[in-house]
């Protein structure tokens, strides 16, 4: 099975010893993220997310279906992630490694778990018709911290989809095209974000965001997710060396300043995009339409 290029010795001792005496390779301070980018595309739900030279890209689709008959009243929801070596030789296809099985159940846990999405909104009739919502995840390259820029990408094509609007009448269910009626938003409760940390040396240097290189040398990682509000969806501390109660602790706080980064971040660009869609008002127009 093909791994990632290991790095050499020399350039261990040198990251190391740099971490030592305060330094980063690409200069950034511990606590800073590389530049953070977002754009959206021309269809509603596709985000484009470049952090550094890491670049993913996520798209949501939805599917009128039948729902699970133990939850005849929730839509469905399911993210599906894709990591191919395109984005690096390590990957392959239909052969999901390590990497890919943490991501999709780190995703699982924040976005799905967390009830981020109303399900309960997806439903159109009880245990008959439903919408499944899903998010389908590229990672197009891979530079390290694929977790939080994953998880910024879910978030962000969630938020920014339209689902073609419905209607019933008696038993005849009434879906209409774009240009018979506006898409409505899904129902999003709370956005959670990732924030991962790596740890180095016994624990004591704790960095953020660290590319592939750093992610190669880290000793162990600690993944937090949370929303604005400063409410945990999990914490995952995934094996390596054991990191103290009030080191955590300290992590949490520094990435709820993070969070609440990324949620300004996101509502300006999806203010900005909506700006852009919105020629002479006539969104506006289209939904007094729908409300009529």
């Amino acid at each position: 099975m093909p791994r990632e290029a290991e790095p050499s010795l020399n350039e261990r001792a040198f990251v190391v010893q740099a971490l030592q005496e305060g330094l980063r390779i690409d200069g950034r301070a511990f606590d800073q993220y590389r530049k953070l980018e977002l754009n959206f595309g021309d269809q509603y739900g596709v985000a484009d997310v470049t952090l550094g030279k890491t670049r993913i890209l996520a798209k949501v689709s939805a599917e009128v279906t039948t729902p699970y008959s133990d939850r005849p009243f929730d839509g469905i929801f399911t993210i599906t992630t894709e990591l191919s070596p395109m984005a690096s030789p390590a990957f392959e296809v239909n052969r999901p490694t390590e990497t890919e099985i943490l991501l999709s159940r780190l995703l699982e846990k924040t976005v799905r778990r967390s009830n981020a999405l109303d399900t309960e909104s997806l439903c159109l009739v009880a245990g008959q018709k439903c919408w499944s919502i899903r998010v389908d995840l590229h990672v197009l390259s891979h530079d390290g911290n694929l977790i939080d820029g994953s998880c910024f990408a879910v978030v962000a094509a969630l938020r920014h989809f339209r689902k073609p609007d419905t209607s019933i009448e008696g038993e005849i269910l009434t879906v209409y095209t774009p240009a018979e009626r506006e898409p409505v938003p899904l129902s999003w409760l709370h956005s959670p974000f990732c924030v991962t940390f790596s740890f180095y040396g016994d624990g004591e240097i704790t960095l953020l965001d660290a590319n592939l290189l750093e992610e190669q040398l880290r000793v162990s990682s600690c993944t937090i997710s949370l929303n604005k509000h400063g409410e945990i969806c999990q914490i995952a501390k995934l094996g390596g060396t054991p990191v103290e109660a009030a080191t955590l602790l300290q992590c949490t706080s520094v990435a709820l300043n993070k969070v609440k980064e990324f949620s300004t971040l996101l509502d300006q660009k999806l203010a900005a995009d909506s700006k852009r869609r919105d020629k002479g008002g006539l969104l506006a127009e289209l939904s007094a339409e729908n409300e009529r």
